[in-house]
């Protein structure tokens, strides 16, 4: 090994690298501050600080690609992506400590910005005090942009106003820009400047809205504010051919009015709603509560506070939420997920196989874009009582020659949580198995029988799983699928006792179904020791959902992706700690 290569050994053995877990960062909605409400800085840097946060990061970077492109800068004492607590995937974050402030300072200037894996990175002093990160001041809003305006176009624009310590345009789930975005000044002043030079300037064709930052406090109470003393009301559901007299004449009467605007098409049309400004709060109000619901030339009208876009936006987001929320409470319990299904299973068979266990609301058999079955569906009862029992008495049992597998529907995001916390907690006991084992090893103990668990340990390809020259002998194809017992450990694991006939019969009913998963599986990963895991943790699941695997492309593919991307995750875990 080089000196160089020496060197940089001895460096990553004295460099503190954490993989703690980290939660994600808060949200950034249009008037929240990606500056000054996540891990952002506040306008009053500490000098001897010496922290960085990195963002924007790619999911595969890790600390060690970090320390690479950090460790020429200065001394790094410490580097840590934030990850996932369960997954433990990076949230695309990360936090790189100096040894010293001037380092810092460096290598924002050198290295904000630039590409890290093809994605610009975002670079800013850390701040973890939340009363100084939700600190205000210097910080600017801008909205309008063009979609072609990304972080560092931002930059260099405001940059000419004073030292920038943080800048960032909202973005969606793709990363495309929402059109507003937030600029973080040192300065108080700095801001001030930015925002009468650039409010109403022409970025990229687009006339761009810069102001001061307000707090969601100050917003929420400013809205209040408005709601109590609106004198702008909305008013639609009117006749089309109203005449612009007889619209106003309508309103009149409460008080006077300073505008009113009838909303009209390209050719001049009305078209059936407007606003209506009045001068005094009391006047608004009294119209809004004679005139809403008013049958007025045989239509009813609907009349209420005029609203702004942004507050139409969050009012609907509540109704959307509280529809949802009241759908998975209806469904709770009683929304049974029936996979397996035979191609000759339509929505009327369905219903009447699970009809004796009581009354159903629906039953519907999910099918693809070319009306295919997809062999599974949902049948919705109407009490929780009755949905047990139909699981009780249908689960595992023979329809059109398979057997049913039937469960408490969930959505995906549950389904997913729990199988990665299930393959979190079988890693977590092979690890500590692992290293009793080792330890028990190293004192000298004589090894003490414990039952092994079976992982997917599967033979070298060329060598069959089971048939007429396989220790277990040939397995009947259909032995399997009877139904398989799992937790069975693998050939040639030591036992208490010597095992029956009922045993040894299991025993070969695993060996068959593993050896048809492990086929499967192989055939999608050129990777055999992958193949071996992945094939381990789905024969982990229990028979009834294994079964349906060998019959259902769509099915295996879901599991086998979920699989396969939990192994990743284990593997690439074990390797950062071998580092």
């Amino acid at each position: 090994m080089s000196d160089i290569a020496d060197k940089t050994v001895e460096q990553l053995e004295k460099l503190n690298i954490n993989e703690t877990e980290g939660a994600p960062a808060a949200s950034e909605t249009e008037g929240t501050p990606a500056a000054s409400e996540t891990e952002a800085n506040n306008s009053n840097v500490d000098t001897t600080s010496a922290s960085l946060y990195v963002g924007e990061l790619d999911p595969s970077v890790s600390e060690a690609l970090l320390y690479d492109i950090f460790s020429p800068i200065g001394p790094v004492t410490s580097i840590r992506v934030c990850r996932d607590a369960i997954t433990k995937t990076s949230l695309g974050y990360a936090y790189v400590n100096f040894n010293d402030h001037e380092s810092g300072r460096t290598a924002i200037e050198k290295l904000n910005y630039s590409p890290i894996k093809g994605k610009p990175c975002r670079i800013m002093w850390s701040q973890r005090d939340p009363a100084l990160r939700k600190k205000g001041a210097g910080n600017i809003f801008i909205k309008n942009l063009h979609p072609d305006i990304d972080n560092k176009a931002l930059h260099d624009t405001f940059s000419v106003f004073g030292n920038i310590l943080s800048c960032k345009i909202a973005t969606d789930e793709t990363g495309k820009s929402k059109g507003f975005g937030f600029v973080h000044f040192e300065e108080d002043n700095a801001a001030v400047e930015a925002v009468d030079a650039i409010n109403g300037m022409m970025l990229n064709g687009r006339e761009v809205y810069v102001a001061q930052h307000v707090s969601k406090k100050d917003r929420e109470s400013k809205l209040e504010e408005v709601k109590a003393n609106f004198t702008n009301v909305y008013v639609k559901n009117v006749d089309v051919d109203t005449p612009e007299d007889e619209f106003t004449a309508l309103f009149s009467k409460y008080g006077p009015i300073t505008s009113i605007a009838m909303e009209k098409d390209s050719e001049g049309k009305f078209r059936g709603f407007g606003f209506i400004n009045f001068e005094n709060h009391d006047d608004a109000a009294k119209a809004v509560e004679e005139l809403n619901d008013l049958e007025f030339k045989g239509q009813k009208l609907y009349v209420g506070r005029a609203q702004k876009k942004y507050e139409r936006l969050q009012e609907l987001k509540k109704q959307y939420e509280a529809s949802r929320l009241e759908k998975l409470a209806k469904y709770q319990g009683v929304n049974l997920f029936v996979k397996n299904l035979d191609d000759s299973i339509d929505d009327e068979k369905l219903e009447a196989e699970f009809a004796p266990f009581g009354s159903i609301t629906s039953a519907k058999v999910m099918r693809n874009e070319e009306g295919k079955s997809k062999n599974f569906g949902f049948v919705c009862f109407s009490t929780p009582e009755e949905a047990t029992k139909a699981i009780t008495e249908k689960n595992q049992q023979i329809v059109a020659g398979k057997p049913l597998y039937v469960a408490i529907a969930q959505r995906k995001d549950v389904r997913r949580s729990q199988l990665a916390q299930q393959i979190q907690a079988r890693n977590q006991l092979r690890y500590q198995q692992a290293t009793a084992a080792a330890a028990a090893a190293a004192a000298g103990m004589p090894g003490q029988f414990m039952q092994p668990m079976f992982y997917g340990v599967m033979p070298p390809r060329g060598v069959p799983f089971n048939g007429p020259n396989s220790p277990m002998g040939a397995v009947p194809r259909q032995q399997f699928r009877n139904g398989p017992v799992y937790g069975v450990p693998p050939q040639g694991a030591p036992q208490g006792n010597f095992p029956g006939n009922d045993q040894l019969y299991q025993q070969k009913q695993r060996q068959a179904l593993g050896e048809e998963l492990y086929k499967r599986v192989s055939s999608k990963t050129s990777d055999e020791e992958a193949a071996g895991k992945i094939t381990g943790m789905i024969l982990d699941l229990p028979p009834q959902e294994v079964m349906p695997l060998l019959e259902n492309d769509e099915l295996f593919e879901q599991h086998f992706n979920e699989a396969s991307a939990a192994y990743e995750s284990f593997k690439q875990e074990q390797q950062e700690q071998q580092q």
